[in-house]
């Protein structure tokens, strides 16, 4: 395979391009002993044998890492192990791997997610926010029922307590700009209208 690119990166790292399309992330020292060079060639038994003894041990690890941190989706998780430089293989060898521990769970940190934000964001809010993090509709629909126990009228009146709205003697701008804040935590704008009123 040829070396397209080789880019120098912080830390002593460099991104390795290759022409079949994979891209992948080594130290200095690790390029260097493998004679990888811009425009050179890399043997496949070569690729694999750094894929095998370090890309793909080093994207376990940081897999477990980054759930050490916080729950993720398998989704985020896969995406943010490969914004860190690693190649499909890696990738997909540490996610088996996690999972087989049980790590992943979308629908565990679905109703943890819920369960945090319950008191401070509408339903369909936390919905947009776990599809982002790439929770499926039907896990998401699941762990609601489950889990968010809030009435959203409730939600929005300790909202409004919190940021000291005066129904009463609010002007129009106030209730604009009481208005967006609802609304950007996902409140519908009927119940917004019903507690502002």
């Amino acid at each position: 395979m040829e070396i397209l690119s080789l880019t120098k990166l912080d830390k002593g790292r460099a991104k390795i391009c290759l022409d079949n399309g994979t891209d992948f992330v080594l130290y200095k020292k690790e390029y260097l002993s493998y004679d990888i060079v811009e425009g050179g060639d890399l043997p496949e038994d070569k690729y694999q044998e750094i894929l095998h003894d370090i890309l793909i041990p080093r994207c376990k690890k940081r897999g477990l890492h980054l759930l050490e941190k916080q729950d993720r989706s398998r989704k985020n998780l896969i995406d943010k192990l490969s914004e860190g430089g690693y190649p499909e293989e890696a990738i997909d060898a540490a996610i088996e791997y996690i999972d087989s521990f049980g790590y992943i769970d979308d629908a565990r940190m679905a109703s943890s997610y819920i369960r945090f934000y319950q008191d401070s964001r509408s339903k369909q809010r936390i919905r947009q926010d776990l599809l982002k993090k790439g929770i499926s509709d039907e896990v998401i629909a699941i762990c609601m029922e489950e889990e968010y126990t809030s009435d959203e009228g409730d939600l929005i009146n300790t909202l409004l307590e919190k940021k000291g709205y005066d129904k009463e003697n609010a002007t129009y701008e106030e209730r604009g700009k009481m208005y967006r804040f609802l609304a950007g935590r996902g409140f519908s704008s009927d119940s917004i209208r019903n507690a502002l009123s």
